[in-house]
């Protein structure tokens, strides 16, 4: 027979909370479990694959529409092409969001850095914030 896990201990092997499990169940990304005669669910192995693979998924920062994508095209065993899409878009998210956090970064360190002396009336961060035109960087939101 093969093994099977309670939804508890599916919840720890993987590191992922039960309302989470319950929620990827919903959205259709882990297929429901068969239930035993007390009507609890028990999971096999391939949900315990399925939730790994979710997980190291999201830890990347993919989305749960991108992973649905990745999950079907790893059932159907489809090209890589399609597959390498997905991950070549997602980098290219990643990489736009590092070059706007780069920018904030040094919106915020020149903001920091204007404020010397430490006394309210010299320090001009709360004026450039309320007055987003004496920023001197582009950043969003300008």
């Amino acid at each position: 027979m093969a093994t099977t896990y309670a939804i508890g201990k599916l919840a720890k092997l993987t590191d992922t909370k039960v309302p989470t499990i319950r929620y990827y169940e919903q959205v259709g990304l882990l297929p429901a479990p068969e239930r035993n005669a007390g009507n609890q669910r028990r999971y096999r192995e391939v949900h315990l694959q399925k939730l790994r693979f979710i997980r190291h998924s999201r830890q990347l920062g993919f989305g749960l529409e991108e992973i649905a994508s990745l999950l079907a095209l790893q059932e159907s065993q489809a090209d890589s092409g399609e597959v390498q899409r997905i991950a070549r878009n997602h980098l290219d998210e990643v990489r736009d969001k590092v070059a706007r956090l780069n920018k904030l970064e040094q919106a915020l360190s020149q903001l920091v850095s204007c404020c010397g002396s430490g006394q309210p009336h010299d320090c001009q961060i709360l004026s450039v914030l309320a007055d987003h035109n004496l920023c001197q960087h582009e950043h969003e939101g300008r």
